[in-house]
């Protein structure tokens, strides 16, 4: 842009100016000299950003205003630097580093310590899960990177969470992809993750308080669903409100038994395909999702609270 600008500005300075015919310039002459060069310059000034600067999609738009007040939190920069440099980007004997960019600047931009209760900021960006209340708890950082990761968003991705917690996963998915559904049975901590978001400016999150099992019907199909509380199996809700083409990635196994995080696929023709990633600890999760799959009702239907 500076380039393009100088050269425009040497093409006005190498040029006779207008002039009166007169040997002496009348006033009124010189003035609109004057003003016929400024009017030029600015112009010209102007022509860089106009041809090169086109006007982006009101989505677009919306979507980076909500984006910028989670962008204007300055606090702890450098911890959260060190947190992706030495967990997450730098892999490990036992880990391998996640590498994808999107979700590299997604865990340096999001303030994990505003998702922990007070007396935990202090640990905020430690190498370990953290309590939250009711029995819960905010992953591992490293956790929540490689889940992201193996969803493989994108800017258009619409993308189902069960389980909000603190809302820390809702707010790293948010900073990828535009439409972010979010769930938590738990009451208190649903309120406290929406009052965090909309702290964060990031409004957009959609969240609501239910039994995640049932998924988000009226919202659906998802391209990626996320769940971040270990179960005995897939909810088969999940599965249905899942597009084809679309991943899950979630913790299988019970509360004392050895679980494993899990992607599930469905092929464009439908059908599941599975692969096991990793062993996790995941807290439980409650609701439906305690009953043996068939028993106690209609899985396909969400209940009225």
């Amino acid at each position: 842009m500076h380039h393009f600008v100088s050269a425009s500005r040497a093409a006005i300075l190498s040029r006779d100016p207008r002039r009166s015919t007169s040997p002496i310039p009348s006033r009124r002459n010189s003035f609109r000299g004057l003003a016929i060069l400024v009017l030029h310059l600015a112009v010209v000034s102007w022509l860089p950003v106009l041809s090169w600067a086109p006007a982006a999609p009101a989505a677009d738009r919306t979507a980076a205003l909500q984006r910028g007040g989670i962008l204007g939190t300055g606090e702890r920069v450098a911890e959260r630097e060190q947190m992706v440099r030495s967990q997450i980007a730098g892999g490990g004997m036992f880990r391998e580093a996640v590498s994808d960019s999107a979700v590299l600047r997604a865990m340096r931009t999001v303030p994990r310590h505003a998702f922990v209760p007070d007396k935990q900021r202090a640990k905020a960006y430690a190498d370990t899960p953290l309590p939250i209340g009711h029995g819960q708890t905010i992953s591992q950082p490293f956790i929540v990177a490689v889940m992201t990761e193996l969803l493989q968003l994108g800017p258009d991705s619409r993308v189902l969470e069960i389980g909000t917690g603190s809302g820390y996963q809702a707010a790293v998915l948010a900073q990828i992809a535009d439409q972010v559904y979010s769930i938590e049975i738990i009451d208190p901590l649903a309120q406290r993750a929406r009052d965090t978001l909309r702290d964060l400016g990031l409004e957009h999150v959609r969240l609501r308080r239910a039994d995640g099992y049932h998924g988000w019907p009226e919202a659906a199909p998802f391209d990626a669903i996320i769940v971040t509380c270990a179960s005995g199996h897939l909810p088969p809700p999940l599965w249905e409100q899942l597009k084809p083409g679309g991943r899950i990635v979630i913790p299988i196994g019970g509360t004392w038994s050895v679980q494993r995080l899990v992607v599930v696929e469905k092929t464009p023709e439908g059908r599941r395909r599975s692969n096991s990633v990793m062993a996790v600890r995941f807290v439980p999760m409650t609701g439906r999702a305690e009953q043996p799959p068939g028993d106690g009702g209609d899985d396909s239907e969400e209940p009225r609270r």
